[in-house]
């Protein structure tokens, strides 16, 4: 702002953009789609942790009938990138709110430990429970389903680089990173998985291909029966 001298005094942003996993975000444009739902009174973005455990958190004020934790997902999946969907969702009755009555995000619970909120839905493919078997390793869970998102089940970008490492050894394939954000559950990196295989397979000789396709249903197998 402008001093009384003329001097121009910074105050620093107005606004509260947030950094994750190496991506800028803008909390306002989450809040935007969460308060748009029926059910939504409020909705506040913040980050919750730090390094690598930094994780974006959505506090919602419900209205008469709130919806779930899914369908908040799905919502913002279908405006927002990956990136921009928050790992954890708290229900409060009203956001604390700090003496000038804005809200005083200092005050705002630390969320429990996020948990797939959908029932298990078993991976269903080859390629699914190829890739279900490499986050369970990564991640040290017991299972993972075909549904389940990599972050929400506590993946950071450090392990995202290994998975699509291990993926692009396992299936011979040139998969960019940024497709793994694009969709992080195990079925969406199924597709794309098999659309770049689709496209590899199309551009090889009749015979190859077969050959290709034999070797790799035993890959499959094999990344599946890996520890």
């Amino acid at each position: 702002m402008f001093r009384e001298d003329g001097a121009l005094e910074f105050l620093g942003r107005t606004d509260h953009q947030l950094k994750v996993r190496g991506y800028r975000i803008e909390p306002g444009e989450i809040e935007t789609v969460l308060e748009r739902m029926p059910g939504v009174k409020r909705a506040i973005a913040v980050t919750r942790g730090e390094g690598a455990a930094r994780r974006l958190v959505a506090y919602v004020v419900p209205d008469v009938e709130p919806p779930d934790e899914m369908a908040m997902r799905a919502t913002l999946r279908r405006s927002l990138p990956e990136y921009m969907v928050p790992a954890a969702f708290v229900r409060l009755d009203e956001l604390p709110l700090g003496s000038h009555g804005k809200v005083d995000r200092a005050a705002l619970p630390e969320p429990g430990a996020a948990a797939p909120s959908s029932a298990h839905v078993p991976p269903r493919t080859p390629t699914e429970e190829a890739i279900a078997a490499i986050w369970t390793h990564l991640l040290h869970r017991e299972r993972v389903g075909a549904e389940d998102n990599f972050f929400d089940l506590g993946g950071d970008s450090l392990l995202a680089t290994q998975v699509v490492s291990r993926v692009r050894s396992a299936f011979e394939i040139d998969l960019p990173l940024r497709r793994f954000f694009e969709g992080s559950t195990v079925a969406a990196l199924a597709g794309a998985v098999e659309e770049l295989l689709v496209e590899k397979l199309e551009s090889m000789p009749e015979d190859d291909a077969r050959r290709r396709l034999a070797r790799d249903a035993g890959i499959l197998q094999r990344v599946s029966d890996e520890p």
